[in-house]
């Protein structure tokens, strides 16, 4: 594939002549087949195509340069593909969107009358891509089917020009005031789409969770992650940093209450050999560690008010000083910083900078206590008690063993509920089931 239609070639007088005589359109599909007929057919139609493999990439190419359209496969493989368009309708109002449907593999399909592929309009604002994409058709272009009048079928929106005939058609797509989202008429479940797999429990809580997650995965924007111990923030730390275009470069964790307060500097930043006592050679911090990739600062509300200050230098600048060292070194890591506490309260009483906290929490996510989703312990027990069969015989649980899991309102969260079922499992000894009576919240009083 030639490097101008995909974008990417070097900057020249005859680059330049090219893309001021066509339009920008990103073709977004895991299947490389179908980007390069889609792109084929485009190019001589003069619309200047950029391929994205998943929605964390085309979100990038659009960073990076607007475009007047953008082609979207039914299946990404990082981003539920309703809230990847809604999310980049929303960010790009005047784009024109197409979805594709079909089999990722690029097979047939019984459903698209064998096509293999359909595009649906879902929020096109003007004709000119249904008109180049009719003009594709037209040359041959066999991988996008229409209707039998010509025009395409819409999916959730409407289509900006009424064939002839159509208009006493009470069923028939009405315009779009702008309004409209591709998730519109559904539920909310529907809506926020499926849970990821590290998110075990169907309840709205944690579907609204996965939603969020995936939402500001792709982007490099700071995260703040707040919740009570034990909720599972470094799960939803790590799953930010699979879904996101640094997931082969490094994750590194630093708890900053497991730090003595002398040492936290060294162990953030790195150091000289010689800088202190005991610094018999010079060491990487964990943000130059994390250079490419994503730095998770757990239990950030423990950061010395001190410390605070030069991360707020990092955040601002993007470099570092290594202690006893006179150079700065310039790292690109995405931040994502864990809570248990209220840094929002914990400003106010000025026990927290206010400047930190706001460029830790550009966008905030809550992982709700075990309490409030209770409806999911069935399936978290399950997956519990799944795991735990890997190393030792698989046990099953019993409707009273169940019941009584409901009736605790869990302090310790999903933490508390791993230990309750280890426990458990052990008091069941070699019995295949636990009841009632294995599962204990406390040690039992000595006689």
């Amino acid at each position: 594939m030639d490097a101008a239609r995909r974008g990417l070639g070097a900057p020249g007088v005859e680059s330049n002549r090219v893309r001021s005589e066509t339009r920008t359109v990103v073709v977004v599909s895991p299947d490389a087949h179908l980007r390069q007929r889609l792109a084929s057919n485009l190019a001589e139609l003069r619309w200047w195509v950029r391929e994205a493999s998943g929605g964390a990439e085309a979100m990038m190419l659009l960073d990076d340069q607007a475009a007047e359209a953008m082609l979207v496969d039914h299946w990404l493989p990082d981003l539920e593909v309703g809230e990847f368009a809604e999310q980049a309708r929303l960010l790009h109002p005047e784009m024109d969107l197409l979805q594709l449907d079909g089999e990722p593999d690029g097979g047939r399909s019984a459903a698209s009358g064998g096509s293999g592929r359909e595009a649906r309009a879902v929020s096109p604002r003007r004709n000119e891509l249904l008109h180049a994409m009719r003009g594709a058709r037209d040359r041959g272009f066999d991988a996008l089917r229409f209707g039998d009048d010509g025009s395409m079928a819409a999916a959730g929106a409407y289509l900006p020009e009424e064939e002839p005939g159509n208009e006493s058609d009470p069923g028939a797509p009405t315009e779009d005031d702008g309004t409209s989202s591709v998730a519109g008429g559904l539920c909310d479940a529907e809506r926020m789409g499926p849970l990821l797999p590290e998110l075990v429990g169907g309840s709205h809580a944690m579907r609204e969770l996965a939603w969020l997650v995936r939402l500001v995965a792709p982007r490099t924007t700071a995260v703040l992650i707040e919740g009570e111990t034990g909720t599972g923030k470094e799960v939803i730390a790590r799953v930010l940093h699979r879904l996101s275009l640094r997931a082969a470069k490094p994750f590194a964790v630093l708890n900053c209450a497991a730090i003595p307060e002398s040492l936290l500097e060294a162990e953030l930043f790195g150091h000289t050999r010689g800088a202190f006592t005991g610094a018999v050679q010079s060491r990487t911090g964990r943000i130059e560690a994390a250079h490419g990739g994503t730095l998770l600062l757990d239990e950030i509300g423990e950061m010395p008010v001190g410390m605070q200050a030069k991360m707020l230098r990092f955040l601002e600048s993007g470099e570092l000083q290594r202690v006893g060292d006179n150079e700065l070194t310039r790292v690109d890591v995405r931040l994502i910083a864990a809570t248990h506490q209220p840094l929002e309260q914990r400003s106010a009483e000025g026990k927290f900078r206010l400047d930190l906290y706001h460029r830790l929490a550009v966008f905030p996510i809550l992982v709700p206590p075990l309490r409030e989703r209770m409806e999911d312990i069935p399936a978290l027990a399950e997956h519990i008690l799944e795991k735990m069969g890997q190393e030792h015989p698989r046990k099953r649980l019993r409707p009273d063993a169940l019941t009584r899991l409901n009736e605790h309102l869990w302090p310790g969260n999903v933490r508390e509920l791993m230990h309750v079922l280890e426990r458990a499992a052990i008091l069941a000894g070699a019995r295949s089931e636990i009841g009632a009576a294995e599962v204990r919240y406390r040690r039992a009083a000595r006689g």
